[in-house]
C-alpha cells in the first residue's frame, strides 16, 4: 500500500513524485444515516496549485448562455458571479430566494467560472437546503477543473464523512488530473480507491481509461488495461471506451489488436454496435477500406452489424476524401445489410459522384432512381447537384432533359445554377432551353434576374433573334430589371449591322425612360 509522504511505485508501475492530499484517509464504512452534511472547507487562495503543466484556458457555460432560465437561478448565478466568496453568505442572506436541492444543482453547474463563491455558496445553502450527492459531486468537479486540487481533496473527505462519496465522485477527479497531463496524480488516486470505500471494480478502471481516453492519452489507457486486466476483467464497456480512445487518435494498428482481444474475450454480440462503430470508423478514417469491408463482412457472417452512425459518418469521411470508389463498397454493404439511408446521405454520394475525376453521372442518376423505393424523396439539393455537373461536364442533351424532369417534380433551382444554364445552353446552340430557363427564373422570382436578363439579350442578340430581343426587353423592362449599358451597346452594333437602326431607336428610348424612372427613384 502506498502511503504519502514516502511514495512507493504504484501497481501500474510507475514512481509518483507527489500523492493527492488526503491519499491515506482511513476507510470508514459510509455512513447510511442522515446527519447534517458538514460544510467543506473554503477554497484557498492563490494561482500555484502545483500543477505538472501550465493549464489550459477555459471557457465555461454560465447562466449567460441560457436566457430561458428560472429568475430564482439567474439571480442565484449573477450573486455567485459578481460577489467575492468572503461576502456570498451575507448576500444570499438579504436575497431571501427559496432554494430547491435541483436549484442547487443548476447554479453548480453554470458557475464553474466563479470556483471560490460557488464553493462558499454551497457551503452556506447546506444548513438550509438537504443537497443530493450530485450536487457534492459538482463541487468536487468545480474544484478540479478549476485546478484547485487541495481543496478538491477536502470535499472528497467530506463527502466521505457524510457517505456521498462513489465511483462518479472519482471519476471527476480522474478527468480533472488527466485535464493537465498529471496522469500520475490520475493513477495514485486510482491506487487508494479503496481507502475510500470504492471498490477496484471493472466499472472504476473503466472510470479512469475513460478520463484518459478523453484526455487524448489513448497510449497509456492502453498500458494501464494491459497492466490491469488480469486483475480486473474487462467488460463490453471497457472495449468500446478504448476503442473510441483509438478513433479518436487515429491509431488504426492498436485499434486492430484491442478489436482482437475484444471478440477473443467477449466474443462477436450483435448489440456490441459501439465498439463496432468506433473500430470501423477508425479504419476508414485510416483509408484502410479493404480492411474495413472484410471485417463488415465478417460482422454479417454472424448477424452482427455496426450502427447506421457508422455509415453515416463514413460516407461523409470518404466525401471529404473525395473517393467515390471506397464511398460505394461501403454504400452497397449498408443497403444489403438493411440500412435505409436518409435524403442528406442520398445528396452526400450523388455529390460525391458529380465531383469525381472520372464520369460517374450514371452512377448519380442510379441513386437518384432508388432514392424514392427506399423513402428518401429527392430535394432541391438533389436536383441542383445533378443538373450542375450535367453543365458543367458539357452534357447538354441531358441537362436539357433533367431540366425539364426537375421543373416537372418542382425542384427549386438555385440562383447560381440558373444562371449559369442560362450561358451555357447559348453556348451550346440549345437557345430554346436557354429562353426556358430564364422563363423560369422569371416566374419563380430567381436572382440574380439582372445579370441572366442581360445575358439572354446579349445572347439573343449574337444569334439574329431580334424579334425575340424586343419581346425579352419588354418582359424584363416591364419586370423593373435593369438592363446594363454595356448591353445597350451591344444591340445597337447588332441592330445597326442588321439594317435595323430604327427598331434598336424604339428600345433606346424605353431604356433611356426606365433608366431615367430608376435614377429618380
Amino acid at each position: 500500500m502506498v502511503r504519502v509522504g514516502n511514495p512507493k511505485p504504484s501497481s501500474n508501475g510507475r514512481s509518483p513524485k507527489k500523492r493527492p492530499k488526503e491519499a491515506s484517509a482511513s476507510t470508514a464504512k459510509p455512513s447510511t444515516a442522515s446527519p447534517t452534511l458538514p460544510p467543506i472547507p473554503s477554497v484557498k487562495g492563490g494561482d500555484d496549485h502545483g500543477i505538472a503543466r501550465k493549464p489550459p484556458r477555459q471557457t465555461f457555460p454560465s447562466h449567460l448562455d441560457f436566457p430561458d432560465l428560472p429568475q430564482r437561478i439567474r439571480l442565484l448565478c449573477e450573486l455567485i458571479a459578481k460577489t467575492p466568496a468572503e461576502d456570498i453568505e451575507a448576500a444570499l442572506a438579504k436575497t431571501h430566494i427559496p432554494i430547491s436541492p435541483e436549484d442547487v444543482e443548476v447554479v453548480l453547474k453554470l458557475s464553474y467560472g466563479s470556483p471560490n463563491a460557488a464553493v462558499k455558496f454551497f457551503r452556506c445553502v447546506l444548513h438550509r437546503v438537504r443537497v443530493n450527492p450530485l450536487s457534492w459531486n459538482l463541487v468536487v468537479d468545480v474544484l478540479g477543473k478549476n485546478y484547485l486540487f487541495d481543496e478538491m481533496w477536502d470535499a472528497a473527505k467530506s463527502m466521505k464523512a457524510g457517505g456521498f462519496l462513489s465511483v462518479s465522485t472519482f471519476a471527476s477527479v480522474f478527468s480533472s488530473y488527466v485535464q493537465v497531463g498529471r496522469l500520475n496524480e490520475a493513477f495514485m488516486t486510482f491506487d487508494v480507491l479503496d481507502r475510500y470505500g470504492i471498490p477496484k471494480d471493472v466499472v472504476a478502471v473503466n472510470s479512469l481509461l475513460s478520463a484518459i481516453c478523453r484526455g487524448r492519452e489513448t497510449s497509456e489507457a492502453l498500458e494501464f488495461f494491459d497492466k490491469m486486466k488480469g486483475k480486473v476483467p474487462p467488460d463490453a464497456d471497457t472495449f468500446v471506451i478504448l476503442l473510441e480512445g483509438c478513433e479518436r487518435e487515429g491509431n488504426a494498428a492498436r485499434a486492430m489488436t484491442t478489436f482482437a482481444e475484444m471478440i477473443s474475450r467477449m466474443g462477436w454480440n450483435s448489440e456490441n454496435k459501439s465498439a463496432y462503430d468506433a473500430f470501423l470508423t477508425t479504419l476508414v478514417r485510416a483509408s484502410e477500406i479493404e480492411e474495413t469491408v472484410k471485417y463488415l463482412k465478417a460482422l454479417q457472417s454472424r448477424n452482427c452489424s455496426p450502427s447506421m452512425k457508422f455509415f453515416r459518418n463514413s460516407v461523409s469521411l470518404l466525401a471529404e476524401k473525395d473517393d467515390p470508389k471506397a464511398a460505394s463498397k461501403l454504400w452497397d454493404i449498408m443497403i444489403s445489410s438493411n440500412f435505409l439511408p436518409n435524403v442528406t446521405m442520398y445528396n452526400t454520394m450523388i455529390g460525391l459522384f458529380c465531383r469525381a475525376a472520372d464520369d460517374m453521372v450514371d452512377d448519380a442518376y442510379k441513386l437518384l432512381d432508388e432514392m424514392a423505393f427506399n423513402g428518401a424523396f429527392p430535394d432541391s439539393i438533389t436536383y441542383n447537384t445533378i443538373f450542375e455537373c450535367l453543365i458543367k461536364r458539357g452534357k447538354t442533351e441531358e441537362a436539357a432533359k433533367f431540366f425539364v424532369e426537375a421543373k416537372k417534380n418542382e425542384c427549386h433551382l438555385s440562383d447560381s445554377v440558373s444562371a449559369s444554364a442560362i450561358k451555357f445552353f447559348f453556348e451550346s446552340d440549345d437557345p430554346e432551353t436557354a429562353i426556358e430557363v430564364w422563363i423560369y427564373m422569371a416566374e419563380n422570382d430567381i436572382n440574380p434576374r439582372e445579370e441572366s436578363a442581360n445575358t439572354l439579350l446579349t445572347c439573343l442578340g449574337d444569334l439574329g433573334r431580334l424579334y425575340e430581343v424586343r419581346k425579352f426587353f419588354d418582359v424584363v423592362t416591364g419586370s423593373g430589371i435593369y438592363i446594363h449599358s454595356s448591353t445597350m451597346a451591344k444591340l445597337k452594333r447588332t441592330y445597326v449591322d442588321a439594317g435595323k437602326g430604327q427598331s434598336y431607336e424604339w428600345i433606346a428610348s424605353r431604356w433611356k425612360a426606365r433608366s431615367d424612372g430608376i435614377r429618380r427613384l
